[in-house]
């Protein structure tokens, strides 16, 4: 229908609504009016005389994401019906607690939450929904499985499974307030080492990180702490100041936010004794990193009270606030940006300068300004946090991306826990010959969907070449050559990458008993970052050099 396009392009010239009294006289209110007078005209003449009828939802839904989307990527409107999952976030949701994928047709259990209803009943990985409270959920999307799973806490539900090698499962649950684990993993590494892995910003956070970091700093062998925000995409604000002030004395300033007016402005302080003043601390963080993450990589390494340890984190330095809408909508919207303790904005992309296109670019590291920390160090703004030391991460391979995608790894972990259902502790867990071989064996050849990246750039080459002349004998056979020498040989491949392989195989097996935490302990065995920890442990002048303090 030609309405789709008719009213993205006249909401998106609409300015945004006041937000309180004080700020309307930055808005044209004239213009406001004017153009909410057009649309609610057009709207109207559309939906009267449009040849064929219009779902009105749909359509001014298309209009109000047009218009948030030429803002910036994190203003958005949700309806009542698309709330539970922002606020599943940071405050839970009831439910059985247990993440589910789609796969075909079929709804499946992808990991139980360690201690959820789900877990203790028994759930596994690969079990196959088949009936809610008696009802077939056949043809129904994740979405409406999720939405049915969930519920208020203390409520009854049964579920049918499908377990593959085992057949039908009934189970009952009893609802309950869940709130997925913000540290799903915190212990002692190489006798030496304090490692709480954070993989959220919830409202639990705090009291999860201060729990673990009261009990790692109470271990006199305890040297250091390594706190991980690896893969880590944020949350509240609030949450990142109050895990800062474990580290720093009360009262030290970690953020400042800063609106479109002054009003705006609000500084954020620690607001408790610290846990670990002194302890040397190491941060670990990477392109994953993102908004809560960096303000508590970045105040601390800032505040040169750690050394932060990875690749540059994502560079989100924008502030989201919510607005309650008609009919229960819900107005995310970016409010503000936020400075950490140097000044600098560690925002990479500036959404109010766009290409013709309307695409937009990472600021240019050439284009960024240098600020100091507490102790003199330089550090830039503008495209996320800097490491002190960098860890270079190996690109994901083609081969690696199948496996996964296509989920077998996740289906050789089924079998493979059926057939051994009792899996070793994960620190001691390895992948051996015998298990790799058996998967090797598990993939069938003929169903197995390879990217075929390398075949078929040769093969877009090849006809470049017929087009601008270049082709004749010699080059033909020379293309011949390459495309022999560029064909893929699963077995071949999956020897070659092997390193790769185990690491997504291990952790599928681990977490069918050891749920989060499982695979966590399994990567740190090889963990380079973990490697850069021990090192700084075994040499503790070059920890203070590079925070440009003397030795302790």
């Amino acid at each position: 229908m030609r309405i789709r396009p008719t009213l993205a392009g006249i909401v998106a010239s609409i300015a945004m609504l006041p937000m309180n009294p004080v700020a309307a006289y930055a808005i044209d209110e004239a213009a406001v009016a004017r153009n909410l007078d057009t649309f609610n005209t057009l709207f109207k003449e559309v939906a009267t005389y449009y040849v064929d009828s219009i779902d009105a939802d749909r359509s001014m839904r298309i209009a109000i994401d047009a218009m948030l989307g030429d803002l910036d990527p994190y203003t958005e409107y949700m309806p009542a019906s698309e709330q539970d999952d922002i606020l599943s976030l940071t405050t839970g949701y009831g439910g059985i607690g247990a993440i589910i994928m789609q796969v075909g047709d079929s709804v499946m259990i992808n990991e139980p939450y360690a201690g959820s209803p789900a877990a203790r009943a028994g759930l596994m990985p690969g079990d196959v929904i088949l009936k809610i409270d008696g009802d077939s959920t056949a043809g129904w999307g994740s979405d409406k499985v999720s939405k049915h799973l969930k519920g208020q806490a203390n409520t009854v539900l049964s579920v049918t499974v499908r377990r593959p090698y085992e057949g039908e499962k009934q189970f009952s649950f009893m609802r309950e307030q869940i709130q997925p684990k913000a540290v799903p993993y915190y212990g002692v590494l190489r006798d030496s080492v304090g490692y709480i892995s954070v993989s959220a910003f919830s409202e639990s956070a705090p009291e999860e990180v201060r729990h673990a970091l009261t009990e790692l700093v109470a271990n006199s062998n305890v040297k250091c702490i390594a706190l991980d925000l690896r893969g880590n995409g944020g949350g509240l604000l609030e949450s990142a100041v109050q895990i800062v002030g474990n580290f720093v004395p009360k009262g030290t300033m970690v953020l400042q936010q800063r609106g479109k007016e002054k009003q705006d402005e609000k500084t954020y302080k620690t607001t408790q004794d610290p846990i670990a003043p002194d302890m040397p601390l190491m941060v670990l963080i990477d392109g994953s990193s993102a908004s809560a993450s960096e303000i508590t990589a970045g105040a601390l390494q800032d505040l040169d009270r750690a050394v932060i340890i990875g690749s540059r984190s994502f560079g989100k330095g924008l502030v989201q606030s919510t607005r309650q809408m008609p009919y229960n909508g819900l107005l995310k919207v970016t409010t503000g940006k936020y400075y950490i303790p140097s000044g600098r904005l560690i925002q990479a992309i500036d959404y109010s300068h766009r290409n013709i296109d309307g695409s937009v670019n990472r600021i240019p590291d050439s284009l960024t300004t240098v600020f100091t920390t507490a102790h003199g160090r330089q550090v830039r703004d503008g495209g996320g946090i800097t490491p002190d030391i960098t860890v270079t991460y190996p690109e994901v391979t083609r081969l690696y991306y199948n496996i996964v995608r296509d989920n077998w790894a996740f289906n050789f972990a089924t079998k493979y826990v059926h057939e051994h259902p009792r899996i070793e502790d994960p620190a001691k867990f390895e992948i051996t010959d015998s298990i790799y071989a058996e998967f090797k064996r598990f993939i069938d050849p003929d169903k197995f969907k390879y990217d075929k990246v390398c075949e078929d750039r040769l093969a877009d080459l090849e006809k470049l070449a017929e087009l601008e002349g270049y082709m004749n004998d010699s080059t033909r056979a020379q293309f011949k050559v390459m495309a022999g020498l560029l064909k893929h040989d699963l077995n071949k491949d999956l020897d070659t990458h092997r390193d790769e392989i185990e690491q997504v195989l291990a952790m599928e097996i681990l977490k069918r008993h050891h749920y989060q935490s499982g695979p966590i302990i399994y990567a740190l065995k090889t963990d380079d970052c973990i490697a850069r920890v021990l090192e700084l442990v075994a040499a503790p002048q070059k920890y203070y050099e590079i925070l440009n303090i003397k030795e302790k």
